[in-house]
């Protein structure tokens, strides 16, 4: 890695700590305030540090700042999402709304990758059983509205969720199980609304 100034080194350390300490990391405003200079001078900083790979920040979102390269140890910092898990989700509830979410939990790459936004869901049943995916599991998925064929997607169907593999048929979208016991469904009008990250599971 590209050395760095003193000013640098100093920011990145004050952002590494703050994270640390809060469980998340500082604005740019705040930091701006804790060294006492203008938000141009932070942002030129900051600027040099994303350059140098010791830094990433997304301009869509005000707490982004996140250390890449922890320079007090030397070590990459795995990606750590907060990511809401669904209870039973109500018909007509947008799929996130606070009514629907049971809890938060931190899910750590490669589950789940900067940019991107997740929710988790309790897999009930035994329909995807042959995927590898088991009732009581929690299932981590990337939210997105398209799929590409063979992918395990978490869609829409009749106001009720289900996660089944995705293929685009003719007419209409087959949702197919993973378990011969279980019927394919079948629809014109599907809504996908996540494809799968991966599978957390307590034994």
């Amino acid at each position: 890695m590209k050395n760095l100034t003193d000013r640098q080194r100093e920011v990145l350390d004050y952002i590494a700590q703050y994270t640390e300490e809060n469980g998340y990391p500082p604005t740019v405003r705040e930091t701006s305030e804790r060294f006492g200079v203008s938000l141009r001078a932070i942002q030129d900083r900051i600027a040099g540090l994303q350059k140098k790979g010791y830094l990433s920040l997304s301009e869509k979102k005000s707490r982004s700042l996140r250390v890449l390269i922890d320079e007090r140890t030397d070590k990459k910092n795995a990606f750590v999402a907060k990511v809401a898990v669904l209870g039973t989700v109500a018909a007509g509830k947008p799929l996130l709304s606070e009514e629907n979410i049971e809890r938060y939990i931190s899910v750590a790459e490669p589950l789940v990758r900067p940019g991107k936004n997740y929710f988790a869901l309790n897999v009930r049943g035994a329909s995807m059983i042959n995927a590898g995916i088991l009732e009581g599991d929690l299932a981590v998925v990337e939210q997105c509205s398209d799929a590409v064929d063979g992918q395990i997607v978490v869609a829409v169907v009749d106001n009720a969720i289900t996660l089944k593999r995705f293929f685009r048929e003719m007419n209409r979208v087959r949702l197919q199980p993973e378990n011969p016991d279980y019927q394919p469904i079948y629809s014109q009008d599907v809504r996908i609304v996540g494809v799968l990250a991966g599978i957390v599971r307590s034994y």
